[in-house]
């Protein structure tokens, strides 16, 4: 069977900071905190079935808000999820999963995700899989004396204005015969101060099996990166700028190389 060889390399970037766009100012922690962590390591020839799911909402100052948020109040609402299904073949997979509710700073992240895995089909099985990342993150206006600041930065007017953002990632594997597949996901959503910023980042990377001996992955991957972005003006909860963005991409055959990145922040600059 002859390929046409598909090679996609993209770096996606956007960094939101007050004088721009907008900017997310984050909760913070909980006195109770939670750290887990789930390991998983594959190596089988036949039928697998692989699932993991996180959905996380926190709020500060109180509690989760059933309507309009109070006074300087700010939430984050993450969702996470991550499915690979065969029905035959031979699939080896490392996939670690980490989730930390507490206060994190630059550099450190609420969900951290890693995956790396080998297909090869066999008698015309092939594999499916789907990944997602959710960041949505909302905040009232604020004061920004209450916020700790560089003393060589001003905010104008002292306030935070109010926000509501939501960026999403994702990727889906669709009827894969052979591939090598490498996946990386981040989010920070909690933080002690304004000044951390909320961060996505997610990649993927799929090449040829090295043991398949044709040079290409075969099959479908698609991509997916949207975020929708309203930010407000000093103590105002009226809408003053509107930011809706998409990128996907498609490919199908033999793949040579196919590797896409997702980088996102968004803080008001203090």
């Amino acid at each position: 069977m002859n390929f046409k060889s598909i090679t996609l390399v993209v770096l996606f970037s956007l960094v939101f900071g007050m004088g721009l766009v907008a900017a997310d100012r984050l909760p913070n922690q909980t006195p109770e905190n939670q750290v887990f962590s789930i390991d998983t390591i594959i190596d089988v020839t036949g039928m697998v079935s692989d699932s993991t799911r996180l959905s996380w909402v926190i709020a500060s100052p109180g509690s989760i808000p059933t309507g309009i948020l109070g006074s300087q109040q700010a939430i984050a609402d993450i969702s996470y999820k991550d499915s690979i299904m065969t029905n035959g073949g031979k699939l080896s997979m490392n996939k670690n999963f980490a989730f930390d509710s507490k206060n994190k700073g630059l550099g450190l992240y609420n969900i951290e995700s890693e995956k790396v895995l080998t297909y090869a089909s066999t008698e015309g099985a092939h594999l499916v899989g789907e990944e997602e990342y959710t960041l949505s993150v909302a905040g009232n206006w604020a004061d920004a004396d209450d916020q700790i600041r560089c003393v060589f930065s001003q905010v104008p007017n002292n306030v935070l204005p109010a926000f509501c953002n939501i960026v999403s990632a994702k990727s889906s594997l669709i009827n894969i015969n052979s591939a090598q597949v490498s996946t990386k996901g981040q989010i920070r959503g909690v933080a002690k101060n304004a000044e951390t910023p909320a961060e996505l980042n997610y990649r993927i990377a799929v090449t040829p099996d090295a043991n398949s001996g044709s040079g290409f992955a075969e099959g479908t991957v698609m991509t997916s990166f949207q975020g929708t972005v309203l930010e407000a003006r000093g103590t105002s909860n009226e809408t003053s700028a509107e930011n809706t963005w998409k990128d996907t991409t498609e490919v199908t055959g033999g793949i040579k190389n196919f590797q896409k990145a997702f980088a996102y922040q968004s803080g008001f600059r203090l």
